[in-house]
C-alpha cells in the first residue's frame, strides 16, 4: 500500500465490478477511503467485503444513477462524513446497446442509454458538488470511451452518450475551475472485463490488431491514468481528455 491519496475520500460509481472495481482497488491501495456505488446490490457487497478483507478502507451504497431521488439520498449519506475529494463517474449502460444500425434503434433504448450515461452522470456530479467544494482540491474524472473518437458503427446511442460526456467534461471544467475543482475525462479502449464479454470476437480482434501497442487491454492498463488525475500531481490539469487505448486512436 502507498499513500498517494492518503486521507482522501473518493466516490466511484459503477464500482461493483469491471473497470469500476479496478479503480476502487487501485485508489484504496493508495491510501484513500473508497465509496463504491452500484446498482448491483449483492455484487457490491461482495466487492466492498473483498477490499475490506485486504485491509483497505471501503464502504458501499446501492445506487441506480437513473433514479434522481436515490442519488440525492445516497449523497446526503455520504456527505454526512464530510468532504468528497474525488468523484469517478464510471457507471454507464453498455451491455445490450449495440448491434443495431441507426435506423434500427428504437426510442426506448435510445432514451435509456441517455438517461443513464448522460443524465445520470450530470445528476451524480450535481449531488456530489457540495461535498467536493469542501475539499481543498476536488477532482472529477469522467469515464468516456474511445468509441466517441473513432465513431464505432452499430453503437449509435452509446457513442453519442460518451461524446456527450467529453463535452460535459469541458463545460464542467470551465464552471468549476474557480472553485479549484479539476474535471477531466479518460477514453478507454475495449477492455477485457465482464461487461465486454458480449462484444463480438471480430471487434476484439479489430482493437488488438489496430493498436500501436498491440494486444488485449486489461483493467490495470487504465487505472493508473485515473489515479494520476485524482492525485495532487494533476492539480493544474483540467478540461482534458486522455485516450487510454494502446494507441488505437489518437486524440
Amino acid at each position: 500500500m502507498h499513500d498517494l491519496l492518503a486521507g482522501k475520500r473518493i466516490v466511484i460509481t459503477g464500482a461493483a465490478r469491471g473497470l469500476g472495481f479496478s479503480f476502487a482497488q487501485t485508489i484504496a491501495e493508495q491510501g484513500a477511503h473508497v465509496v463504491l456505488c452500484d446498482i448491483l446490490k449483492e455484487r457490491l457487497q461482495q466487492s466492498v467485503m473483498q477490499l475490506q478483507q485486504a485491509g483497505l478502507t471501503a464502504e458501499g451504497h446501492h445506487l441506480d444513477i437513473a433514479d434522481p431521488e436515490a442519488i440525492e439520498r445516497v449523497f446526503q449519506l455520504i456527505g454526512q462524513q464530510g468532504a468528497i475529494d474525488g468523484l469517478v463517474n464510471n457507471a454507464a449502460l453498455a451491455t445490450g446497446v449495440g448491434g443495431k444500425t441507426l435506423d434500427e434503434y428504437d426510442l426506448d433504448l435510445w432514451d435509456r442509454v441517455m438517461t443513464v450515461n448522460v443524465k445520470g452522470t450530470w445528476l451524480v456530479t450535481k449531488a456530489a458538488l457540495p461535498y467536493l467544494r469542501q475539499s481543498q482540491q476536488g477532482k472529477i474524472v469522467n469515464i468516456a470511451s474511445d468509441t466517441a473518437l473513432w465513431g464505432a458503427p452499430k453503437l449509435m446511442a452509446y457513442v453519442a452518450s460518451k461524446g456527450a460526456i467529453i463535452s460535459m467534461t469541458r463545460s464542467m471544467a470551465r464552471e468549476l475551475g474557480a472553485q479549484k475543482i479539476c474535471v477531466n475525462a479518460i477514453a478507454p479502449g475495449l477492455t477485457k472485463v465482464e461487461a465486454t464479454e458480449y462484444v463480438p470476437a471480430e471487434r476484439h480482434q479489430l482493437y488488438e490488431n489496430g493498436r500501436a501497442l498491440q494486444g488485449e487491454q486489461q483493467p490495470e492498463d487504465v487505472t493508473g491514468t485515473v489515479l494520476y488525475l485524482l492525485s495532487p500531481m494533476a492539480n493544474f490539469v483540467t478540461g482534458q481528455l486522455i485516450p487510454v487505448n494502446g494507441g488505437f486512436v489518437f486524440n
